[in-house]
């Protein structure tokens, strides 16, 4: 459902140039090499494509559901879907080794912090069109800047409080809180964007010393778990099949979606890889048109731009002052 993953720290390393570091016989070898690395960029950037169009349909889908599945019920069946279908894929193929944590708190705390967000993400898409909701699920990067300078205390230069601040200003082009309008639901997407901002803090953090398919792992499992103790309390029965029809499709592409990011990112840098992810609010845009009849207006259009051209360059001049230069997990 967010597309701004916290695995986009897993770019690939940065490495001397190997050509100028070999002699002249074996030049062509190296330049065939960048062959090789080119079709694995490539491979990345169809994959975040793909993740972002699975994310798109997770959100369209979610937006369906609401009309006869309780939101808690939705939310607890999606995290179980991706706990069960983690397990099944990664741990015969791993281990124990992918259950191995050094911070199993931190896992908890984020993986809560993700569940909150999943639940507002809900509740926003009950009164927002797809497109706008997406649109302010991407203030995400912006949001964890002004989070870094207010808490953590880090620099943040000049042109970084500029896209901040077009960035909420796109926010508030969108919500346009005017006089009744202002309600309490317009609080739910800001609300959903500070909690999924400390997620991702909290997952830089982690993504330091923590294997990403171990953040994964726990990422449903600590969803699932904590969704199932509301479960007895939200739990009926559905209309028809079709509900658990697109139930099913909903985990499905969340679970998908996630696997793609950190697929992505093993091939290619963060840097190259990042503006590709606002594609997503294209997909949303096919999504409400085709599923809800909604066309946004062009006051929505002006501020979900905005937002977009903001929130990618302030990701991207990110991992271009950062650099950090973090091996990338075999696949």
């Amino acid at each position: 459902m967010v597309a701004w993953h916290p695995d986009a720290r897993l770019g690939t390393a940065r490495r001397p140039n190997p050509v100028s570091a070999l002699p002249e016989s074996s030049a062509h070898g190296a330049l065939g090499g960048r062959d090789v690395r080119s079709d694995r960029v490539l491979a990345g950037i169809g994959m975040v494509i793909l993740a972002v169009a699975c994310f798109s349909t997770l959100d369209a889908t979610a937006k369906m559901s609401i009309a006869a599945v309780p939101i808690l019920m939705g939310v607890w069946f999606r995290y179980a879907f991706q706990a069960v279908a983690t397990t099944a894929v990664l741990l015969p193929r791993h281990g124990v080794a992918l259950l191995r944590t050094a911070h199993p708190k931190f896992h908890v705390l984020r993986g809560a912090l993700l569940l909150l967000t999943s639940v507002l993400a809900f509740l926003s898409l009950r009164y927002m069109p797809l497109p706008e909701f997406t649109a302010i699920v991407l203030m995400g990067p912006l949001v964890v800047t002004l989070l870094a300078a207010t808490f953590l205390k880090e620099r943040v230069s000049f042109l970084r409080w500029l896209l901040v601040a077009g960035g909420f200003a796109g926010t508030l082009v969108i919500l346009r809180p005017r006089g009744d309008d202002f309600g309490w639901s317009i609080l739910l997407p800001v609300a959903m964007v500070m909690s999924n901002a400390w997620f991702q803090v909290l997952t830089s953090k982690l993504a330091r010393t923590e294997n990403p398919l171990t953040l994964h792992f726990y990422t449903g499992w600590v969803g699932a778990l904590i969704a199932s103790l509301a479960l007895p309390f939200v739990w009926q029965a559905l209309p028809s099949w079709h509900w658990w029809a697109l139930l099913f499709v909903m985990g499905f592409m969340g679970t998908v979606g996630h696997f793609m990011l950190i697929l992505a990112f093993q091939r290619a840098p963060a840097s190259t890889l990042t503006p590709y992810l606002y594609a997503q609010i294209g997909f949303a845009m096919l999504g409400g048109w085709l599923m809800f009849s909604h066309v946004p207006d062009r006051v929505s259009l002006l501020g979900i731009g905005l937002i977009a051209a903001c929130g990618a360059a302030g990701a991207w001049l990110t991992v271009r002052e950062r650099r950090v230069p973090i091996e990338p997990v075999e696949s």
